[in-house]
């Protein structure tokens, strides 16, 4: 964080203090994504898909998983392969908190893994350093637990458009995300079996959720377009 940021941060921290406890009470609590976390769908090679994450990889902001990211993901891919595919997300899900909670979990042997966290890590105030070994520490369990030949890591959304959020607290925290995010980048790009995998281009704060928070069906559609277009690209695995 620069030496401005901080500045401002500890002079708008009663604000920020004040908006970030009025957004919590106001915030719509909508519902995961209704339907089964596991399937096998399309044709052609088998392909081995896990998606562990938070609230987005959940599915939250559409009504069924087959119109949210993982369901359009295994649809995406079915085109040119059978997709075998499962999905562990929780809403609220830290990377600490995806850690712990994959130790006590069965992974099944997939040949790829997608890596929807961060946003909480950002909203939540932690230290960029210890985030950063959490994912680490993440990245080795799934590659050691899972048999995976690749991972594709999402980008952590730019929280900064997010309309629930109130300027000066959408800045403070568009910002942090956008730390964090070439952070995770950074730290990526020395791992040959890692792909940071971005958010399209052309996403529309209108297509967004109820909730003003999460995407909504048309965003998980481009979204798992773009990262079935990565995972595609990179095989065949």
């Amino acid at each position: 964080m620069s030496v401005a940021d901080i500045a401002a941060t500890l002079l708008l921290s009663p604000l920020l203090l004040a908006q970030a406890m009025r957004v919590r009470k106001i915030a719509l609590q909508l519902p995961e994504a209704a339907g089964p976390r596991t399937g096998i769908i399309g044709s052609g090679p088998v392909l081995r898909v896990l998606i562990i994450g938070d609230s987005s990889a959940a599915g939250v902001g559409a009504p069924t998983q087959e119109v949210a990211l993982a369901g359009q993901l295994a649809s995406t891919l079915g085109a040119d392969h059978t997709v075998h595919w499962r999905l562990i997300a929780k809403t609220g899900a830290t990377t600490a908190s995806t850690l712990q909670d994959l130790h006590g979990k069965d992974l099944p042997q997939t040949d790829i893994v997608v890596v929807v966290l961060g946003v909480n890590d950002v909203t939540r105030g932690g230290p960029q350093a210890a985030w950063l070994r959490h994912h680490e520490t993440l990245r080795s369990l799934l590659r050691e637990r899972t048999d995976a030949q690749h991972l594709y890591i999402g980008q952590i959304p730019p929280l900064g458009g997010f309309p629930l959020l109130p300027n000066p607290l959408r800045w403070l925290l568009g910002r942090r995300a956008l730390r964090f995010d070439a952070a995770l980048r950074s730290a990526l790009a020395t791992e040959s079996d890692t792909t940071h995998a971005p958010l399209p281009d052309i996403l529309d704060v209108a297509d967004m959720a109820e909730d003003g928070f999460h995407p909504g069906p048309v965003i998980y559609a481009a979204w798992a377009k773009e990262m079935a277009r990565l995972i595609i690209s990179d095989g065949p695995f």
